[in-house]
This record gives C-alpha cells, sequence and structure tokens, in this order.
C-alpha cells in the first residue's frame, strides 16, 4: 500500500510500505477515504516530538470503510462505514471506566512517557504520533490496522460526506473539550490564540453555545478573516499588536479581562529572543508565550484551557499570576469517544459544519505538498484533506 513516511526534519515522502495485518482479535483494517494534516502533525514535522524515527506513517485523523475484521470485533462489520479517534482506548481500564479516555492506562506499550521519572504509566497510545505514544502506524495512508475496535470505531451516517464527520477523529472533539472545559456559556466572554482548524473550531462552539465575545488572536490575517466573516470573532493580529492581552483587557466591562482563554497554539508559539536562546541551548522545551497572554487576559476566578500541546520546561511560566488571580486550568489530550454522540447530533442539525475551514483536498500522493501548503501557510492553507486513491492534480483546493 502507499503511505506517508517520515524521513527527517520537514521531510516526508509517499512510499510503498507493506498492507497491515489483523493481529489482536479485537483488530479491524480499515480502507481510508479521507485523512487530514493536523497541526500537530506539524510538531512531527519539525522533529519536535521525540522518538520520530525514519518510516514512520503519520495521521491521527481518518475515516473510511471497515475492511476487514479480528473474530473479537462485535460492533462492527465489513463495509461499516466509521471515523477512528485518535486517542486508542481499551474501554475497561480505570481511567475509561471514568471516560478519561486519553489516560488509558493499557494501550501505550511504547517506549516513552513516563512523566517526570516518578513511575507514574503513560496515557493512551495515539495513532501516528510517534513511538513516545506507542509507535502505532498511522492514516495517512491507503489502509490502517485499528486496534481496540470495540471502543473507537464511530459510525457515521452514509448520508453525510466526508468532510463533515471527518474531523469527529480529533479537531472537533478537542475544541470541544476545550471550550466545555472553558465554561463557555450563554452570554460568556473568551479569547482564542490561535487561528488554526483546533482555534477556529473552538470558535465555531462558543459561538454555538451563545459566547457574547470572542477575541481571536494569530499573527495570520487570511485566517482572522475568515474567523471574523464566519464566527463573528474580534480579530487581533499580535505582528501589529505587541500586547493583546492589554487590548482585550481593555475592550471587556470594567477591564477585568474575558472569563475565558483558550490556548490553541502551544510549545511552538512564537516567542521572545530570550526563548529562542533557551530552545536552542536545549534549557526550555516550550515557549510560553501564548500561555503567558492567557494568564494575563483572563480576569480574576476565570478559567485557562490548554488543548494545545507542550513539552517540557517553560520559561518565566507566571504562577504567581495565576495563584494572584485565583485562575482554573484545565488542559491535556482529547477524551475523543466521550463527546462523539453529542457532537454527531450537532452536526446533523446544522448547528457546526465542521468542513468549513477545509480549504484544500489532494491526493495522498501529493502529502508532501499538503504539509508544505499547511506547514508555510501557502494558498491561505486553513486545513488539508488527503484522498487515498485519487490521483496527483485531480482535487485541488477549494477556493
Amino acid at each position: 500500500m502507499r503511505a506517508l513516511t517520515y524521513h527527517g526534519t520537514q521531510d516526508v515522502r509517499v512510499d510503498n510500505v507493506p498492507d497491515p495485518l489483523i493481529q489482536d482479535e479485537d483488530d479491524i483494517i480499515l480502507r481510508v477515504t479521507a485523512t487530514a494534516i493536523c497541526g500537530s502533525d506539524l510538531h512531527l514535522y519539525h522533529g519536535k516530538i521525540p522518538q520520530t524515527e525514519p518510516g514512520d506513517i503519520f495521521g491521527h485523523e481518518f475515516m473510511g470503510i471497515v475492511e476487514d475484521t479480528g473474530r473479537g470485533v462485535t460492533n462492527l462489520q465489513v463495509g461499516d462505514r466509521v471515523v477512528i479517534p485518535f486517542v486508542i482506548a481499551c474501554g475497561t481500564c480505570f481511567f475509561c471506566q471514568l471516560d478519561q479516555f486519553a489516560a488509558c492506562e493499557t494501550t501505550n506499550t511504547g517506549r516513552g512517557a513516563i512523566i517526570n521519572k516518578k513511575g507514574i504509566p503513560p496515557g493512551a497510545a495515539l495513532f501516528g504520533y510517534s513511538h513516545l505514544y506507542g509507535g502505532v502506524p498511522g492514516g495517512q495512508a491507503d489502509f490502517v490496522q485499528v486496534p481496540k475496535a470495540n471502543v473507537g470505531p464511530f459510525k457515521v451516517p452514509t448520508a453525510l460526506p466526508d468532510d463533515k464527520v471527518l474531523f469527529l477523529s480529533d479537531i472537533l472533539p478537542t475544541a470541544w473539550q476545550a471550550v466545555t472545559n472553558a465554561q463557555v456559556g450563554s452570554g460568556s466572554t473568551v479569547a482564542i490564540y490561535g487561528a488554526g482548524p483546533v482555534g477556529l473550531l473552538s470558535a465555531a462552539c462558543a459561538r454555538m453555545l451563545g459566547a457574547q465575545t470572542i477575541f481571536m488572536v494569530d499573527d495570520n490575517d487570511y485566517r482572522l478573516a475568515f474567523a471574523r466573516d464566519a464566527y463573528g470573532v474580534v480579530p487581533i493580529n499580535f505582528e501589529q499588536d505587541d500586547d493583546p492581552a492589554d487590548t482585550i483587557i481593555r475592550l471587556t466591562p470594567g477591564m477585568r479581562g474575558v472569563d475565558a482563554v483558550i490556548d490553541a497554539v502551544g510549545f511552538e508559539a512564537k516567542g521572545s529572543t530570550t526563548e529562542t536562546v533557551l530552545t536552542t541551548l536545549k534549557i526550555e522545551s516550550s515557549s510560553g508565550k501564548a500561555l503567558r497572554q492567557s494568564i494575563a487576559a483572563v480576569r480574576r476566578g476565570g478559567v485557562v484551557s490548554v488543548p494545545g500541546v507542550y513539552a517540557g520546561f517553560i520559561h518565566a511560566f507566571m504562577f504567581g499570576d495565576a495563584f494572584d488571580k485565583g485562575l482554573t486550568f484545565k488542559m491535556g489530550q482529547t477524551h475523543v469517544q466521550k463527546f462523539l454522540p453529542e457532537l454527531l447530533e450537532h452536526i446533523e442539525a446544522g448547528r457546526l459544519e465542521p468542513e468549513l475551514i477545509v480549504t484544500h483536498r489532494l491526493a495522498l500522493e501529493e502529502a508532501a505538498l499538503g504539509y508544505k501548503l499547511f506547514d508555510q501557510k501557502q494558498d491561505d492553507c486553513r486545513k488539508v484533506i488527503l484522498v487515498p486513491g485519487a490521483a496527483a492534480g485531480t482535487l485541488g483546493p477549494d477556493h
């Protein structure tokens, strides 16, 4: 089969690789009909995630048709159309019983993920996301072996196009968890740092839940313009405003700040010169610029919700400010399976239209081009969908 594989920093290629096989009785083999490039994939692409090795197959946002099932699969049949959550969960461990699927204790049998060297077991394995998260081959491929198939794969109606349901695999539940963690509701004020796919869908969810004012901070005018037009955000370009938090505070009642902030940027935020030096010297692992801005922009007693990925140490984390303001922090990988039935209802009712963020559909064979467009924000790229089996040059941009 054909699959997108890693060959080094910013070097990905579509290669011939062995077809996947049923290995355990609760496995399925999925024929992929659509897969997407995620902002988190760019962390791998840039060589920022440890234990990413040449030959690794990327991709954790994908869906398709069940081609084969293990003898222990009870919920699916050959021919079923399913979306695959990026989190691989067993469904029976302590955390799965709490619906905290991203903390599953049993699926990550990879070589890493011992937190702070204290012997705490790793969280769930993830598709296509390095050996730190289980070394499970990803979905930017013709076919995928999907483990724990009685827990993960989610059936979707055949009447809904792939574009409408594909993002149930990751970014829509991630945005939903971020917004619900932020306690956004009718009349809320919220600031979202990052106008990438998760930030945009966070704005969509916040608007649906009745947020009164949504600020969005990014350095990309075309993404900010889309968010303004589609979701009614107040756009702030931090290249033109070097302290967005100050601007946000001045625009909130009583200059108190917003009720909640969503940091949809994470550890690759553009930081200070000091942070650049510290990162180069391996003293710091993550830029704390977006997180410091989030702490500054939120009101006393507010919530900072962090769907953006962080790794390692952060320079100048303003914990004293967070304590003084009495802030609540909610963060972490998404418990995808928990949210899927509710989100599908919103899609079917037309309350959420995640497909609006898509700008490019490319053949899987053009995946390297897709990574370049998405990474460098070329051709007004917001989100790329890859289609296995399509001929190169037959799909292209939507705009």
